[in-house]
C-alpha cells in the first residue's frame, strides 16, 4: 500500500490544474519517488503466491499400499498415487477432474479404480466418474444433470457403491451398482440423511439422518443395504448432533461423535450389548476419524485453539496419547497399519506437506513436501491465534497477520475477514489470501465469531435465529480491536468475505456504514426467504435449522436480509459472484446491484459501487488456482484503488 503521505500528495496532484501537473511531472517532482513506492509494494508475484500447491483427500487403498491425493502442482487438480514401499509417485489424471472440489471420492473394492465426481461449471450437480490406475483411462458411470450426489463407500463383495442423493427431492442414501446403471433409494427421510458406510461383512450401512421435531437433531442408524430394515441405533438426546465415523474390524462396534456434552467427544456403540462407552472429559472438542486395526486404538482428531492434531485413546483403558505437534492443522487420518497413521499437516507459515506418524514412537517421517512454488519464503508472516472482547464482554476467538517488520508506531488499512458457514471456522494454517494481504501492507484479521465451529456447542449455537445480531456485534468489535491494539487507521478499514461472509461484509455495510471504508461480498446472501425459494431441499433444512420457519418467522427473515438497507451504505463495496451457485444463486448479488441503480448509485470503478459476475463458476473456485489468481487480482486490484 501507499504511504498515507504519498497518498496525500497523489490527491493534490490530481488536484492541480493540468498545466501545472505536466510541470511537476516533467521535472520528475515526488513522481520518481511516488513509482518507487508503488512498485516495491509487494514481495509476491501473485500468481506464484496463489499458485503454491496444496494435498488435499489422501486416501488409502483397500490393500493399504498405495496412497491417493488431489495435488495442484500442475496449476490445476490432479489425481496422483504414490506406492507406499518405493514412494514412487504416478500422476493417473490429466485433466478430467472438477475445478473446485465439492465432493470426495473412493477406491473400488479391488484396488483397480478410483470413483470420483465432476459437476458442471460450478454447479454442484455432480456425475461419477472412475479412472482405472493402471491405463488411466476415465469413465463417466452415471448422467444426472439436474441431481446432486456424492460417493460415500463401496460394498466389500464390490457390487454397489453408497451415495448421497436429492434426485427424488431431499437428499438420500441410495445405493448404485459399480457400473452406473442402476439405482436404489435406501432411504426416505423427510429430513436430509447422510452417510452409508458398510460394515465389513457386508450386511449393513451405517447413516445420520433425523426424525425428530428439532431440526438440530443429528441421530445414527442401521440399514439392510436393501433399505428393507431400518433402525436408529444411537439417539443421546434430542438436539445432539451425533455422526458416525468407522466401523471396527471385526464389525461388532463402530466409532462416532456426539456433542451431547456440549463440545464434540468421541465414542463407540457396540452391537450386541448396545451400550456406549464414551472417551475424554467431553470438554476437549475431539472427533473420532478412524479404530486401529486391531481394535486396540481410537484414532480422534482435537481441535484447539484453532489447530487440529491427533490423539489416540487406548480402547480398553480409555487412556489418550497426544502427539508433539506445534500450532497448525493436521487431516486425514488414514490407518496404515497398528502404529502409522498418515495425515496432510498445514500451518500458517508453511504449505501442507504429506506426513506417517509413528503412534509408538511419536515421530513423524515427511512422505510429501510441497514447496513455496518459486516465492521467497522470507517473505511469509506467521499467524497468531487469540481472544478479542466483544461488546457484552464474550470472548471471541481469532487469527491475525500483520505485514512484514510491523511498525507499531505507523497506521496500516485493515481488513476483516468474516468466514462463510456459518457454522465453520477459521485454522490454523496457511492462507494464500491472509499472505497476499499482510503483504500489501495490510493488518488482516480472521475472526472466529458466535456461530463458529471449534469452540463448543453453545458458541456453535449462539447465532442461531440471530444472523446478524450478536456475529455483527463480533465484527465491529474485531475491528475496533484492530485500532486499539494492531495500530489500525480508522478511515482505512475494509470488511471482505464469501459466502456466510458475503452475507456478513452485506450486515456490516448496511448496519454499521460509517466503519467501513469498503467492502467486498463475494456469493453472499443478501436476502434470506429469497434465496430459500431458490434452494434445494437440504440447503432450505439448514436455513430452518439456522433461522427458523420462512413465513412463521418472516418479519425476523426480512429484518435480517441486508438487501432491504442497501440505501445505508457509505462504503465502496465490490459485489462477485459465479452465475452457476446452487447455495447461494447468482441473483443475491443481483437484487443488490439492481437495488443500488434504482437509488441512483453509480456502478462502474469511478462510482458507488462494482460488480463482476462469472459465467463458469459456482460457489467459488478457491481450490482452483485459476480462480485463485483471478480472484485475488480483482480484489487486490479494487482495494489499491478504494483503500
Amino acid at each position: 500500500m501507499l504511504s498515507t503521505e504519498f497518498s496525500k500528495a497523489i490527491e493534490q496532484i490530481n488536484s492541480l490544474p493540468k498545466e501545472i501537473k505536466n510541470i511537476i511531472c516533467e521535472n520528475k517532482i515526488m513522481v520518481t519517488q511516488i513509482d518507487k513506492e508503488i512498485e516495491s509494494k509487494s514481495n509476491f508475484d501473485l500468481k506464484k503466491l496463489a499458485s503454491v500447491p496444496n494435498f488435499y483427500f489422501p486416501k488409502l487403498n483397500h490393500s493399504n499400499d498405495k496412497l491417493a491425493f488431489y495435488w495442484d502442482k500442475t496449476g490445476k487438480l490432479e489425481l496422483f498415487i504414490m506406492d507406499l514401499s518405493s514412494r514412487e509417485i504416478d500422476q493417473i489424471s490429466d485433466g478430467q477432474l472438477p475445478r473446485a472440489i465439492r465432493s470426495d471420492y473412493i477406491w473400488s473394492r479391488d484396488n483397480s479404480k478410483i470413483i470420483f465426481t465432476k459437476d458442471k461449471q460450478g454447479d454442484e450437480n455432480h456425475d461419477f466418474y472412475e479412472i482405472d490406475v493402471s491405463n488411466k483411462e476415465v469413465k463417466q458411470l452415471t448422467n444426472s444433470p439436474k441431481s446432486e450426489e456424492h460417493i460415500i463407500h463401496s460394498s466389500p463383495d464390490g457390487n454397489w457403491y453408497t451415495i448421497n442423493s436429492n434426485r427424488d427431492g431431499q437428499m438420500n442414501v441410495y445405493r448404485l451398482s459399480v457400473d452406473g446403471t442402476e439405482y436404489q433409494q435406501i432411504t426416505a427421510h423427510e429430513n436430509p440423511a447422510g452417510g452409508g458406510h458398510f460394515n465389513p461383512e457386508g450386511t449393513l450401512i451405517a447413516y445420520s439422518g433425523n426424525e425428530d421435531a428439532n431440526l438440530k437433531n443429528r441421530d445414527i442408524y442401521l440399514a439392510n443395504p436393501d433399505g428393507t430394515w431400518i433402525e436408529r441405533v444411537v439417539h443421546i438426546k434430542i438436539g445432539s448432533q451425533d455422526y458416525f465415523a468407522d466401523w471396527a474390524a471385526n464389525g461388532k462396534s463402530f466409532a462416532f461423535t456426539t456433542d451431547a456434552s456440549g463440545s464434540n467427544q468421541p465414542a463407540i456403540y457396540y452391537l450386541d450389548s448396545k451400550e456406549i462407552k464414551y472417551f475424554g472429559n467431553g470438554n476437549n472438542n475431539e472427533t473420532a476419524q478412524k479404530l486401529s486395526k486391531d481394535g486396540n486404538s481410537l484414532i480422534c482428531l482435537r481441535n484447539k485453539d484453532a489447530s487440529i492434531f491427533p490423539v489416540i485413546y487406548d480402547i480398553e483403558t480409555g487412556v489418550r496419547n497426544e502427539f508433539n505437534f506445534p500450532p497448525g492443522t493436521a487431516t486425514g487420518s488414514e490407518v496404515l497399519d497398528e502404529r502409522h497413521l498418515i495425515l496432510t499437516i498445514n500451518r500458517p507459515s508453511s504449505p501442507s506437506s504429506l506426513i506417517m506418524v509413528d503412534m509408538e514412537e511419536d515421530t513423524t517421517e515427511t512422505l510429501l513436501e510441497t514447496d513455496f512454488g518459486g516465492i521467497d519464503p522470507a517473505f511469509i508472516v506467521d499467524g497468531e491465534h487469540f481472544y478479542y472482547e466483544s461488546s457484552d464482554g464474550t470472548k471471541i476467538p481469532a487469527i491475525i497477520y500483520k505485514p512484514k517488520d510491523f511498525d507499531p508506531h505507523k497506521k496500516y488499512p485493515g481488513i476483516l475477514v468474516p468466514h462463510g458457514g456459518p457454522t465453520w471456522q477459521y485454522f490454523m494454517m496457511f492462507s494464500i489470501m491472509a499472505q497476499y494481504f499482510a503483504d500489501l501492507g495490510y493488518v488482516a484479521l480472521f475472526p472466529n465469531v458466535r456461530g463458529s465451529i471449534g469452540y463448543g456447542v453453545e458458541f456453535r449455537d449462539a447465532c442461531l435465529r440471530d444472523w446478524g445480531g450478536k456475529d455483527h456485534e463480533d465484527w465491529v468489535a474485531g475491528r475496533q480491536w484492530l485500532v486499539d491494539n494492531s495500530s489500525v487507521d480508522p478511515s482505512r478499514v475494509a470488511v471482505l468475505g464469501g459466502s456466510y461472509g458475503g452475507y456478513a461484509t452485506l450486515v456490516c455495510v448496511t448496519k454499521s456504514p460509517d466503519l467501513w471504508k469498503a467492502g467486498i461480498s463475494w456469493i453472499p446472501v443478501s436476502h434470506l426467504r429469497n434465496m430459500y425459494k431458490r434452494s434445494k431441499e437440504h440447503f432450505k433444512y439448514f436455513l430452518r435449522v439456522q433461522m427458523g420457519d420462512p413465513e412463521k418467522d418472516k418479519a425476523l427473515w426480512d429484518e435480517r436480509s441486508p438487501l432491504n438497507y442497501v440505501e445505508n451504505i457509505q462504503s465502496s463495496l465490490l459485489l462477485v459472484h459465479g452465475a452457476n451457485d446452487p447455495r447461494c444463486p447468482v441473483q443475491e448479488s443481483r437484487n443488490v446491484r439492481d437495488r443500488l441503480l434504482k437509488l441512483g448509485k453509480k456502478e462502474g470503478k469511478d462510482g458507488d459501487f462494482e460488480y463482476k459476475e462469472w459465467a463458469d463458476e459456482g460457489h467459488g473456485s478457491y481450490s482452483d488456482i485459476k480462480g485463485r489468481i483471478r480472484t485475488l487480482e480483482l480484489i487486490g486490484d479494487f482495494l489499491s484503488r478504494k483503500m
